[in-house]
C-alpha cells in the first residue's frame, strides 16, 4: 500500500483529530512555515475536517495524519496547491514537538513521494523553506529534493524578513 510502511500510516483526517489540529493550527511559533495569520476557531477546524471527504482534483489539496501502529498522532503531512494540468504539488510537513528527530518526518515524506509519483502520477513536488529551517532542509535533501532556487526577504517573521529555499523532486 502507498500510504503504509512497517511502523505508520498516513491516514485521512477524522472527526477525532479536532483538538490536536486546533493546537497545531493555533500554535504562532509555527505560522511563518505556513500563511496562516490568525487563530483558527474549532468550528473552523471541524468545518475543515468534514470537508476533507473530497478529492484533491476538487480541493486542490490533501492533509494526511502521520498515525503509528499504536494510533499515536505524530503530525501530519500535506500536498497542497495540487496542479493537475502542470503534475505538480507542494509538500509541508508537521511533526508534533515531542516527536521531532525520531525519522518520522522522513518516513511520511518517503510514503508521500512514492503516493504521489506512482499514484497520483504527479511529475514533481516542491517545497518552499526558510533558510533558517535547517532540519527541513536536510530533512527534503535527505529524500531527493534539490534546491533550485532561493527567494530572497520573502516572509516576514517578526521585524525581520527571511529568505526561503525552493526545493524540488521530480519523478525518476
Amino acid at each position: 500500500m502507498f500510504l503504509r510502511n512497517d511502523f505508520m500510516t498516513l491516514r485521512a483526517l477524522e472527526p477525532e483529530d479536532l483538538e490536536i489540529m486546533y493546537r497545531w493550527e493555533n500554535d504562532s511559533s509555527l505560522w511563518m512555515y505556513g500563511s496562516t495569520m490568525e487563530p483558527y476557531s474549532r468550528y473552523t477546524i471541524k468545518q475543515y475536517i468534514a470537508n476533507s471527504d473530497k478529492t484533491i482534483y476538487e480541493k486542490k489539496q490533501l492533509r494526511l495524519m502521520i498515525e503509528l501502529k499504536d494510533k499515536s498522532i505524530v503530525g501530519c503531512i500535506d500536498l497542497f496547491d495540487f496542479d493537475a494540468h502542470n503534475s505538480r504539488a507542494g509538500v509541508g510537513v508537521l511533526i508534533d514537538s515531542a516527536f521531532q528527530h525520531q525519522g518520522y518526518a522522513t518516513a511520511a515524506l518517503e510514503l508521500l513521494c512514492r503516493y504521489a509519483f506512482d499514484f497520483l502520477n504527479l511529475h514533481q513536488l516542491y517545497a518552499h523553506i526558510p533558510t533558517i529551517n535547517s532540519y527541513s532542509l536536510k530533512l527534503f535533501e535527505k529524500n531527493g529534493f534539490t534546491q533550485c532556487g532561493l527567494m530572497r526577504d520573502w516572509i516576514r517573521n517578526g521585524d525581520r524578513y527571511l529568505d526561503v529555499a525552493i526545493y524540488q523532486k521530480t519523478r525518476l
